[in-house]
């Protein structure tokens, strides 16, 4: 009996994205979002640093996934570090760069917790700071708001304190006050509060609740510091 068979027989309706990542099975979410658009946030980052004029830089790619974000990259020229915890991610990434763009990609297997940035002009997120566990979080953007050059950009999602998963422990969650705490220092170039209910056919289905942000590193002063009163 194939997978199809099986939920058709059990009534369950078939397992989504979401589904693989609350349980953070990893290799069914890179299949289920293999071939998808790059997200949203990527796209407005890369649209503004094009009507600066800037392009070619470097991008780090935190939880990289498939790829979806990374291939964008390259595409636009620009040189990317994609990581990723899992080993199985970049199988699926790097039979999809073409060969002249290898050269400007390197992949890093590593954790949340190990994660070292380098110096650069764009850190995407997309949808990857929520399943880094809380004792983590400040750490990892402590070095996140380092690594971004004066003028660099920050793009991705952080779950709100109303989004369903609040219940699993090792997930980071955030209201909007200390989301806007976390982007002193940053002019907020995009930033989109969703909230909504799954439809009822989904297996499992949430509430969802994050905030989708693009935000560029001032260049007047340091990031993560208030504003000095004169």
């Amino acid at each position: 009996m194939g997978e199809h068979d099986k939920l058709q027989e059990s009534g369950l309706p078939p397992m989504r994205a979401q589904d693989y990542s609350e349980m953070e099975d990893w290799p069914g979410y890179f299949r289920a979002v293999l071939g998808k658009e790059p997200r949203d946030t990527l796209v407005r980052a890369l649209d503004l640093f094009r009507d600066e004029e800037f392009g070619g830089g470097l991008a780090v790619d935190i939880a990289a996934g498939e790829g979806r974000d990374t291939l964008e990259l390259l595409k636009r020229g620009w040189t990317v570090v994609a990581t990723d915890s899992h080993p199985d991610a970049f199988s699926y990434l790097w039979p999809r760069v073409p060969e002249p763009w290898k050269l400007r990609l390197t992949t890093i297997e590593v954790n949340f917790a190990e994660m070292e940035i380098p110096p650069c002009d764009l850190v995407n997120a997309s949808f990857a700071l929520p399943f880094c566990e809380p004792r983590h979080f400040t750490s990892l953007w402590a070095r996140i708001v380092a690594a971004i050059r004066p003028g660099g950009r920050f793009a991705g999602q952080f779950f709100g304190r109303r989004d369903s998963w609040t219940s699993i422990s090792n997930r980071t969650h955030h209201s909007r006050e200390e989301m806007l705490k976390l982007l002193e220092g940053f002019d907020i170039e995009m930033i989109r509060e969703e909230e909504r209910n799954d439809a009822p056919d989904v297996r499992n289905p949430k509430h969802w609740h994050l905030f989708h942000v693009v935000a560029r590193k001032s260049q007047t002063r340091k990031a993560g510091l208030p504003a000095t009163r004169k």
